[in-house]
């Protein structure tokens, strides 16, 4: 990691965001954050506990003459979520994110950043340390799985907090404060397949879609960004209608709440076809990056010869897939009559897994 980042001011910031990036704490796996974050509070030598589903509760008393203010609940979750661009080898279980300044940002190599929430967590470790900042008693709550479930905030039992106001640092504006809600659901949808034999006379060619710049589908689905799954869907589409492409595998996306950033897919064509549906292609790709030269000028997409895979999946069912990929809502679907650039709901084709005779598309709409 840069010392440059621990060198940032306000120092005892960063050096705290750093120190909980050295953690691994993908959703779902928050173990040793949950440790971390437990040492931490120990070595203050203030009260610490983890509750019944393991978020964690650290308490500091109220500072000379502000006892009697109102005791405040400061909360950020635990997790981030784990995506990393295909070419990049890391292991979110094993690793610390790898962090570097770049001008005016903080970014991470070939990763998510975990600013969503380790920034927030960070800043109340800060408080929690701090020797100098008067604060009224102060419940520090680190909540987990908040990327993928809110299954820590969801099972948090009545009466294990003493605060009577509560400050959620989970926010991307920093000189505003929010008072809102907001909901969404999996929504996942999946069928079998039959496998045919690989046609004697075809070719193999491998797609790739990368480049892209994902995001939060959250807070960037109404960025007009591209999603690597409706892209791919565009070309299996226009390659199946004039030359009869069929798919052996496609695997686009990782988190449901991520805009995917990249999608492969292994298809075959008819020999026959070659020279034609190369030529196609890339008059395809040309104008997808005409369309995205504004938003996603990274865009690369990748058509190459391959091994010829054993297997295929049937027509009938491709030809479904493609077209229901295709009708699916992506992006915003309302803005809010009431509130000026509020998404009110959107859909994000998150995940899409095509292989030995399973098909998986995962959304979440929210």
């Amino acid at each position: 990691m840069s010392q440059e980042i621990r060198n940032l001011e306000p120092k005892v910031l960063w050096n705290k965001f750093a120190d909980l990036n050295a953690v691994p704490r993908p959703s779902k796996k928050e173990e040793r954050v949950i440790e971390f974050m437990k040492n931490f509070g120990s070595s203050l030598g203030l009260e610490t506990f983890e509750d019944e589903i393991r978020n964690v509760i650290i308490r500091k008393p109220a500072t000379a003459g502000m006892e009697n203010r109102k005791p405040i609940v400061l909360q950020g979750h635990l997790d981030m979520v784990h995506q990393k661009n295909n070419d990049t080898n890391f292991d979110f279980l094993t690793q610390g994110i790898d962090m570097y300044v770049d001008g005016d940002w903080v970014k991470a190599r070939g990763t998510t950043l975990g600013a969503d929430n380790g920034l927030g967590v960070a800043a109340i470790m800060a408080i929690l340390e701090s020797k100098d900042i008067p604060h009224p008693a102060i419940d520090a709550l680190f909540t987990i799985d908040e990327e993928t479930g809110m299954t820590g905030a969801l099972n948090l039992k009545g009466g294990v907090l003493k605060g009577e106001i509560l400050l959620n640092l989970d926010t991307e504006e920093d000189d505003e404060i929010d008072i809102g809600c907001a909901g969404g659901v999996d929504v996942t949808a999946t069928r079998t397949y039959h496998e045919e034999e690989t046609p004697e006379a075809s070719v193999g060619y491998t797609i790739t879609v990368k480049g892209l710049n994902g995001g939060h589908s959250g807070m960037d689905i109404h960025k007009g960004l591209g999603n690597a799954n409706k892209i791919m869907n565009r070309l299996l589409f226009d390659g199946f209608e004039n030359f009869g492409l069929q798919i052996a595998e496609i695997s686009g996306g990782s988190l449901r709440n991520a805009i995917p950033r990249e999608s492969v897919a292994k298809v075959i064509i008819a020999s026959m076809y070659d020279e034609a549906f190369v030529f196609d292609m890339q008059e395809v790709i040309n104008d997808i990056k005409t369309e995205f030269k504004t938003t996603e000028p990274k865009l690369t997409i990748e058509i190459e010869k391959a091994d010829l895979p054993a297997k295929v999946m049937e027509l009938g069912v491709q030809e479904g897939l493609l077209r229901g990929i295709y009708a699916a809502h992506n992006g915003v679907y309302r803005m809010s009559a009431d509130m000026e650039d509020l998404v009110e709901t959107s859909n994000n084709i998150a995940r899409v897994v095509v292989k030995d005779g399973e098909i998986s598309i995962q959304n979440l709409t929210r």
